[in-house]
């Protein structure tokens, strides 16, 4: 990913859809976004192209966590197996994983079905709520 990609990356985060997200609750504005980037959050990320086409992007965290995006005409099973396959070649680790949102039913059903395991579930209280005894 480089100064180019910016603009691809807001407009396939704009496409996303809002059950996917685990990063933010809110839309990020495009200067924001852009800050994101030029940060260099992940260890690797890399634009996905089918020929000549920007199609998605894929990273690997600092924590070995492997991130999907891709063009909603583009989010095919077979694509996302192939570009998985692919950065963990060109990375061996022997720990990788993904955080996927827990209603992000097609994102768990892929990760299972391609041999990944569930190992935990994560939990969060709402901003509302000051303790535990509170409903």
């Amino acid at each position: 990913v480089n100064n180019s990609d910016i603009k691809f990356l807001y407009i396939l985060l704009k496409d996303r859809d809002p059950k996917t997200n685990i990063s933010h609750r809110e839309m990020p504005n495009f200067n924001d976004h852009k800050k994101f980037v030029l940060s260099k959050p992940y260890s690797k990320w890399h634009i996905i192209y089918y020929k000549l086409t920007k199609i998605g992007s894929i990273y690997i965290s600092k924590q070995n966590e492997i991130g999907i995006n891709l063009k909603k005409q583009y989010d095919l099973e077979s694509i996302k197996k192939r570009v998985l396959n692919e950065i963990i070649s060109m990375n061996p680790n022997t720990n990788y994983f993904a955080n996927v949102s827990s209603k992000n039913k097609k994102g768990i059903k892929f990760f299972e079905k391609n041999g990944w395991n569930l190992i935990q579930k994560k939990f969060e209280i709402p901003k509302i709520k000051k303790g535990l005894n509170q409903k």
